[in-house]
């Protein structure tokens, strides 16, 4: 009963924060703050989104993308800085990426239909070719989050370390270290399956987007 009590009174000393002092308790790692931040900002993103995206299903799951990331960097945010652009600031790179996920889905799709049509003299080196080009896809899927996300901004979007470093947070050492630990990675998971091809083929089919 104290124990319930004692979140009750906490929640209640959250509720009567200013905003300020609700960004430095989410830096912190107070669950309640974050809480407070989500109701008293989720609403308006939600419906920016919704605007960009035209689908309430995507556009929710779009948000909760949106606030998990500000969960996870908490200990960047500015509380003197402010917090509304910030958040449209993400919501914004969010739904670039959802759009870009689309973009490469249907690409891929219309890459692998021509493929099939098509009559080629060695068919199975196409084969093995559109197997591969599977394979290193997944392959960089199995990256962890962040190194999956500077190695795609890095490697396929072709943005230099100091713009990735500067987008995310983070310094530009970091994101050598996540590069250089995803190549091997991609390397060593797939050596026999002519990874330098495979990884040229991507990086063609995803230029234009």
């Amino acid at each position: 009963m104290q124990k319930i009590l004692g979140f009750n009174m906490h929640q209640e000393r959250v509720n009567n924060l200013n905003e300020v002092q609700l960004l430095i308790a989410l830096k912190s790692g107070d669950r309640y703050a974050f809480e407070k931040i989500y109701q008293n900002y989720s609403p308006r993103i939600f419906l920016n989104i919704l605007k960009m995206i035209k689908s309430v299903d995507d556009s929710q799951e779009i948000l909760q993308d949106v606030f998990i990331k500000v969960w996870e960097k908490r200990e960047l945010i500015d509380p003197e800085q402010p917090f509304k652009s910030y958040l449209f600031q993400i919501s914004r790179y969010t739904v670039y990426n959802f759009f870009r996920k689309v973009n490469l889905d249907k690409k891929l799709k219309a890459y692998l239909s021509f493929e099939n049509t098509e009559l080629y003299t060695h068919i199975e080196e196409n084969i093995a070719q559109r197997e591969n080009n599977l394979i290193i896809m997944k392959a960089i899927e199995e990256l962890p989050p962040q190194r999956k996300q500077i190695y795609k901004l890095c490697k396929i979007e072709g943005k230099s370390y100091a713009e990735v470093a500067i987008l995310l947070g983070i310094s530009s050492s970091t994101i050598n270290d996540h590069i250089v630990k995803a190549t091997k990675f991609l390397r060593e998971r797939h050596s026999s399956f002519g990874t330098a091809l495979t990884l040229s083929i991507i990086s063609i089919l995803l230029k234009d987007l």
